[in-house]
């Protein structure tokens, strides 16, 4: 019989460099080191570790709200861990989360939650926390907290798009990150570590801008002094804000009448802001204005790279 629960999928990001840098004795035991403290993480916040698979920690939760609690301490912790770190020696976290029915069988588990949060887990950059929207239904935003949406994704073996989130959990901890001394990477002091080869192109009536993350943030707008002009009448003078927030590219609405995100593969699950953020991934387009519904509305393409 089925189990409801959550899990969590770790994986350390650049563990086989790791190998390389520090010989595989060192790195086994770094390695090691670390899996086997997630594990205790995860085992304080209430979670049942399942098992360990090389440099990744699959782990059961009762709850959403104590998954959620356990993984962001994990990131919060692991990341003032690395500021304390040679920069050789980084092995940042990425995380996916998933709620649903799973099978027990001989103390292993199987279901499409955890098939989700390893995908979800894959897919997600070094140091964020992805997590399918099941898992953050009875969940509340604690301080320093938030949950961005970044729309339908497409998972591997599932017929439907899976609504998914990042889990944002540095806003509070900036500040307390940039005073710690050592010789820190100043990419990572900042949390911009994988800042350093994304950016966004925007194409709109034929016409293409692209924009390194390190040019963030950029307006969209109908006004000549934005960085990306669409002149419409339903578009605002600025309409919208592209910024670097968080590790991942963001996209702010600001307009009075709203924008609307479509990833792509993924008509009929559009993303509707008024005032408020979603996280662009992969390509899609932005209606702004107006919804997909109307053939005319302004649209721009996206492509994160």
């Amino acid at each position: 019989m089925g189990v409801q629960t959550t899990v969590v999928f770790t994986d350390l990001h650049g563990s086989t460099a790791a190998f390389e840098s520090l010989g595989n004795v060192r790195a086994t035991e770094t390695i090691t080191q670390i899996t086997s403290w997630i594990g205790q993480q995860c085992t304080a916040h209430g979670g049942k570790v399942v098992k360990t698979l090389g440099d990744g920690v699959l782990a059961m939760f009762g709850d959403g709200q104590s998954a959620v609690a356990a993984v962001v301490e994990i990131q919060r912790s692991h990341f003032k861990r690395l500021l304390r770190t040679p920069a050789g020696l980084h092995m940042p976290i990425r995380i996916g989360v998933a709620s649903g029915e799973v099978e027990i069988v001989a103390g292993d588990c199987y279901g499409d939650a955890v098939n989700v949060a390893s995908r979800l887990c894959d897919m997600s950059g070094p140091h964020q926390i992805w997590a399918n929207a099941a898992a953050l239904g009875t969940v509340h935003e604690a301080k320093g907290v938030t949950f961005r949406i970044l729309g339908p994704i497409n998972i591997r073996g599932r017929a439907e798009p899976c609504t998914v989130y990042q889990i944002e959990w540095r806003e509070e901890e900036t500040t307390d990150f940039l005073t710690m001394q050592g010789d820190l990477d100043p990419a990572l002091a900042t949390g911009d570590a994988d800042a350093l080869g994304r950016e966004i192109e925007l194409t709109w009536m034929g016409y293409s801008k692209r924009f390194h993350s390190f040019d963030l943030p950029v307006h969209i707008g109908r006004v000549r002094n934005v960085e990306f002009v669409v002149n419409d009448p339903r578009v605002s003078r600025t309409h919208a804000r592209i910024e670097w927030r968080n590790g991942s590219i963001t996209l702010v609405d600001v307009s009075s009448y709203g924008s609307w995100v479509r990833f792509e593969g993924a008509a009929g699950s559009d993303v509707l802001l008024r005032r408020e953020k979603c996280v662009l991934h992969g390509s899609g387009e932005l209606a702004l204005g107006a919804s997909f519904a109307d053939s005319t509305v302004p649209t721009v393409a996206f492509v994160v790279k």
